[in-house]
């Protein structure tokens, strides 16, 4: 039986013991409007003291179940006590020096773990980085580096990043590229997930629009994550597969929050046994500290010293957390999250059956996510958003993601009691 936290002594059930916001979240809150930048998307006004599992305290003792993850972060739980020993004996050794300029072994060592379990035919050759949006980033220029062509193909809904490149791919809601034009140039964008979309791909783009000898490569989510954690059709990926080698086109998977078990898979794209030529990763892979990688077949990454470095990406901390954090996910948590992951869409779907506002859920795992609707079956955001705040009021953190959705994306470490008592809030809610 795996260990779930360190022993901080929270309840494993939400317990609010003051208004919310308590006192002294409301005074954090006052100083972080005056100094913060006001582009931060904050839900509901939690300000989180510790963690434990997947529960949370805030500053004023009010305790939360999480449903969230820190958005698909945390997969081993708040403080796994491995997690946390595992960062304590490297902070005490050594906190930094730049992978990219010096040898250190947890790199080496987290490295060799990802490269003989991504699944390409013959390993893997990886590049570390800090974050999603870095190893997109990195995925666009190697892309661009070993095929020598400029173009890449992304889809509408998708979000991979807010810096630039990433930024040019990601077509998930406006606001997030509103006034920030131009981006990078070369990107097209089509419908996710359908054949009909890769149909307008193959017959009307490229015999029009896009040359597909000038494709570099198409950047795809398993599972789309902010566009509404949308399962593409059966066989879409499979497909996409199969224009890629047609064309000589490199097939690039964003796992960045689908991957390191969430879906009950380590890498999502293993659902369908797609196997791509590059995958990009960050979130759950060292559960909470800033890394994120890029794997790719190892005759891609060819590009010569100084053509792609970092300073901060594969810190040995961060290494030491991804080796500790890779352990627990294949010790059971990987199962565990495909367990879990059947019993919360079975609730969900008789939460269903009762409250006609609520869709069927969607997803794979502990990827799951439902539309709220309203009375004539439309996508209803302003209930949505609604139904999350007054969650919350109950001590059950949730997130929205796509046009409508709520999205169920908690620690892997989650167990069946935890489910129900999410189960039971969201029903409390919809009633009310």
């Amino acid at each position: 039986m795996l260990s779930i936290s360190v022993n901080l002594g929270l309840p494993r059930v939400p317990s609010l013991v003051t208004s919310l916001p308590g006192p002294r979240a409301q005074a954090i809150i006052e100083r972080d409007r005056a100094v913060t930048s006001p582009s931060y998307t904050r839900d509901y006004p939690l300000v989180i003291a510790r963690g434990e599992g997947c529960m949370v305290e805030d500053v004023d003792g009010n305790v939360f179940l999480d449903m969230t993850a820190g958005i698909a972060v945390t997969n081993t739980g708040h403080a796994h006590p491995e997690v946390v020993a595992a960062i304590q004996a490297q902070s005490a050794q050594l906190l930094h020096m730049s992978g990219t300029d010096f040898y250190y072994e947890p790199m080496v060592e987290l490295a060799e773990k990802l490269a003989v379990r991504a699944p390409f035919p013959q390993g893997a050759r990886v590049f570390f980085t800090n974050s999603g949006a870095e190893s997109n980033e990195g995925a666009i220029k190697l892309a661009r580096y070993y095929t020598k062509r400029s173009q890449i193909v992304a889809f509408l809904g998708a979000f991979h990043g807010r810096t630039y490149g990433a930024m040019s791919l990601t077509g998930s809601k406006a606001v997030q590229r509103a006034n920030f034009g131009p981006f990078v140039p070369g990107v097209t964008h089509i419908p996710y997930g359908t054949h009909a979309s890769l149909d307008y791909l193959e017959k009307q783009l490229f015999p029009t629009m896009l040359p597909p000898d000038e494709v570099a490569a198409i950047v795809v989510e398993s599972i789309q994550g902010e566009g509404g954690y949308i399962v593409p059709e059966e066989g879409f990926l499979q497909r996409i597969r199969d224009i890629c080698d047609r064309y000589g086109i490199l097939m690039v998977v964003d796992e960045v929050q689908s991957g390191m078990g969430r879906t009950g898979r380590l890498f999502a794209i293993e659902h369908w046994g797609v196997m791509p030529d590059i995958i990009t990763i960050a979130k759950g892979i060292a559960s909470g500290l800033p890394l994120g990688a890029i794997l790719s077949r190892p005759e891609l990454m060819t590009w010569p010293p100084g053509a792609h470095a970092t300073t901060f990406g594969g810190n040995p901390v961060a290494c030491v957390a991804g080796i500790a954090t890779l352990r627990l996910l294949e010790a059971g948590l990987i199962t565990n999250a495909s367990q879990m992951g059947e019993l919360l869409q079975a609730g969900l779907r008789q939460l269903h059956e009762r409250f006609f506002r609520l869709s069927s859920p969607r997803g794979k795992g502990l990827m799951v996510a439902v539309d709220i609707l309203d009375e004539e079956g439309n996508l209803d955001r302003q209930m949505r958003d609604r139904i999350i705040q007054e969650a919350f009021l109950r001590g059950l953190l949730l997130l929205g993601c796509g046009k409508a959705a709520i999205r169920f994306c908690p620690p892997l470490i989650i167990d069946s009691n935890q489910i129900q008592i999410a189960l039971d809030i969201l029903a409390d809610v919809l009633s009310s």
